[in-house]
């Protein structure tokens, strides 16, 4: 058995296809690993998620702020922010099964041998890997609950709380664990998060820093994460791997062989 990890897709399928085919990936074999952010602003959200569904026993996925998002279009809870592209998706006859597919996956997964960690937007300084799994349960727990998950797409989306507090309650403990789970990029020294940015890293205002700049807990376990395309894969800590390369801004799609470390791309069209 081989794994793979593949950076943000967002309705790009056929370089997803590409670097599979590359590597000679079997599903009947072979895990994919997917950092989140599986559609939207993409040519091919319907098929990408088609395509996953169909080989879902092999696949590992940990949700992304678009996942997210199109989760609470899909479900009637917000029309804003409609992206043209999602539109196939959201009136395609199975998208009642997409969806249910979907919102029963993962925030933060910890691969079987311990060796990865892997979560969208990466894990905040201020936690541990085993208190990120436990806040990861809490709000999937949540969202594979049809009652829970109501409540809480109808008070997902803001910006605040920007910091974590263990006493955090309700709405606001379930949105700080998603914001710092799907959507941080940059914080302060305390660990608080600035979600506006979404630039490059020489341009980050002070006093924040990329989120993995800031001292880490002790972790044994190498980190997956997406989501931050300008970061062009780069964070100088070979512990912390960024998969997102901007495929859907016309850069290219990243696949990593989690066995052997080597990196493969497959170049993206801009649409």
């Amino acid at each position: 058995m081989a794994r793979y990890a593949v950076g943000d897709l967002q309705g790009c399928l056929q370089p997803l296809l590409c670097l599979l085919d590359e590597v000679a990936f079997n599903p009947a074999r072979d895990e994919l690993w997917l950092v989140g952010d599986l559609v939207n602003r993409g040519p091919d959200s319907l098929d990408t998620l088609r395509y996953l569904y169909r080989i879902q026993d092999s696949v590992k996925v940990t949700l992304g702020n678009h996942d997210l998002h199109c989760l609470a279009l899909a479900r009637g809870f917000t029309q804003k922010g409609r992206h043209p592209s999602l539109e196939a998706l959201l009136k395609a006859p199975e998208l009642a099964t997409l969806m249910d597919w979907l919102q029963q996956q993962a925030l933060v997964l910890l691969s079987d041998d311990g060796r990865y960690v892997m979560s969208h937007a990466g894990i905040p300084p201020l936690w541990s890997t085993q208190q990120a799994l436990a806040l990861s349960a809490e709000l999937e727990s949540t969202l594979r609950n049809p009652t829970d998950a109501a409540r809480f797409f109808r008070h997902m989306y803001g910006n605040a709380p920007a910091l974590w507090h263990d006493n955090l309650q309700g709405h606001d403990r379930l949105r700080c664990i998603t914001n710092y789970l799907t959507r941080m990029r940059i914080c302060s020294e305390q660990g608080e998060l600035e979600l506006t940015f979404k630039g490059a890293r020489q341009d980050i205002p002070p006093p924040y820093r990329p989120w993995f700049e800031w001292p880490q807990p002790e972790r044994t376990e190498i980190q997956l994460f997406g989501h931050w395309a300008a970061l062009e894969g780069r964070t100088h800590n070979p512990n912390i791997i960024a998969l997102d390369s901007g495929c859907v801004w016309g850069r290219h799609m990243t696949l990593l062989n989690m066995e052997s470390g080597e990196y493969h791309h497959c170049d993206c069209p801009s649409h």
